[in-house]
């Protein structure tokens, strides 16, 4: 079962990331907790890294400050060496779209292949600016 993040202005879809599956993002958070925040989840990026990733959402508030931490999360990231991939799809996806990570920040992208820090920061500057929730789905 994979994540899929979105916001939503009523019917209307205004954003949304196919983050990939539950486990992966798991590892993103996992990965920014051990390198980022000494092993204390939480600690320096608590939008992150305390928000349940079942069904739920970050409000346009919390959205806010996620934008702010995943641009440090970001600029760390890209100061580290890459590191193998762990599943299959990431594999997969790596052929198909020709991804051949330079840094540990290009080792995570959702399944499109999109750099998945990137992607996500888009997603909190469409929460911010619609006044919209990030929604768990």
């Amino acid at each position: 079962m994979g994540l899929y993040l979105c916001v939503f202005d009523g019917d209307e879809e205004l954003e949304g990331v196919e983050v990939g599956p539950y486990a992966d993002f798991n590892v993103f958070r996992d990965t920014v907790a051990a390198l980022l925040e000494n092993g204390d989840a939480g600690s320096l990026f608590p939008v992150l890294n305390t928000h349940s990733d079942c069904d739920g959402e970050w409000t346009a508030q919390e959205a806010e400050r996620l934008f702010v931490e995943l641009a440090q999360i970001e600029a760390t990231l890209r100061k580290h060496p890459p590191t193998p991939f762990t599943a299959d799809w990431k594999h997969a996806a790596a052929k198909t779209f020709g991804i051949a990570p330079d840094t540990l920040l290009d080792c995570f992208f959702d399944i499109d292949g999109e750099p998945l820090v990137q992607r996500l920061r888009g997603l909190a500057q469409v929460s911010v600016s619609s006044g919209q929730p990030i929604l768990f789905q």
